[in-house]
């Protein structure tokens, strides 16, 4: 596994693979009391038994129940179902309880989150056989994921992805190696983006990267953030697939105390205790 380093990177969990249900997760508990935040990376079928024999799927899934009985598609059926098993039990193991124990809802826009655990942040990603989690109880997280080679025209993409400082710092490169640049970016300022809760409709001119390590940038190139945010690329799987991550630090407390019990918010407590009585 190789990655590009920016600022902040080493605040960043490396990646771990999780091959299904039996996967090394203590190693995400681990990333979580160390860093504050945890990567996965998986493959869809990695968790085809699962999907496929496990009688417990049902209470696994949860309320994305009723959407994998009405995905008509196996492949996608299998897929959607792998993605979901993954975020459950990343954050399962983050918080120390058992996967069905997640509640796993949507913001607008399909953005994931956990229902009742107000400080932790997940994001989801997947592209091909590639599913990637991750989880961050410090703030925003936001992973992104492409092939790492598929082909984009810079010509057709440049003014519609890249600010004027990246073009400025892209132009002299090799063909080959600005169309590489701009795959990361790519992945990078999708990864911010879906961190911000704001996917595309944040237009990717608005903010850029540094050439080399320069870390996040205003247009013209000058510095738009200073601790604030960490970023760093992996290349996983073989190095098929490039992974980014955007991270972060809002100054919450960073207690290594992720256990659920100490995380529910208090208004869903509340709400809990009314459907009880």
């Amino acid at each position: 596994m190789t990655h590009t380093p920016l600022p902040g990177a080493e605040r960043i969990a490396e990646p771990v693979h999780v091959g299904g249900p039996d996967a090394p997760w203590h190693r995400v508990r681990e990333a979580m009391d160390r860093h504050g935040n945890a990567v996965v990376h998986t493959t869809w079928g990695e968790w085809l038994t699962t999907v496929v024999a496990d009688p417990a799927l049902r209470p696994l899934l949860g309320r994305d129940w009723q959407r994998f009985r009405r995905t008509e598609d196996p492949t996608t059926r299998y897929r959607f179902a792998a993605s979901r098993l993954a975020t459950k039990y990343t954050a399962a193991a983050a918080l120390r309880i058992a996967p069905a124990g997640i509640d796993l809802a949507y913001k607008a826009g399909g953005r994931p989150y956990l229902r009742g655990l107000d400080q932790i942040d997940v994001s989801l990603t997947h592209t091909e056989d590639l599913i990637a989690v991750g989880i961050s109880r410090d703030g925003r997280i936001g992973v992104d994921s492409e092939p790492a080679d598929r082909q984009m025209s810079y010509e057709l993409l440049q003014r519609q992805v890249l600010t004027p400082a990246e073009r400025a710092a892209l132009e002299g490169l090799p063909a080959a190696r600005r169309t590489a640049e701009l795959l990361c970016l790519w992945t990078l300022k999708e990864a911010y983006t879906k961190a911000l809760g704001q996917g595309m409709r944040l237009g990717f001119t608005k903010f850029g990267f540094g050439a080399g390590n320069g870390g996040l940038r205003a247009p013209d190139g000058s510095p738009a953030a200073e601790d604030e945010w960490a970023f760093v690329t992996h290349r996983v799987l073989g190095s098929r697939y490039l992974l980014s991550v955007a991270r972060q630090d809002a100054g919450l407390n960073s207690s290594p105390d992720t256990a659920a019990h100490t995380m529910f918010d208090e208004g869903f407590m509340e709400a809990v205790a009314e459907l009880l009585d």
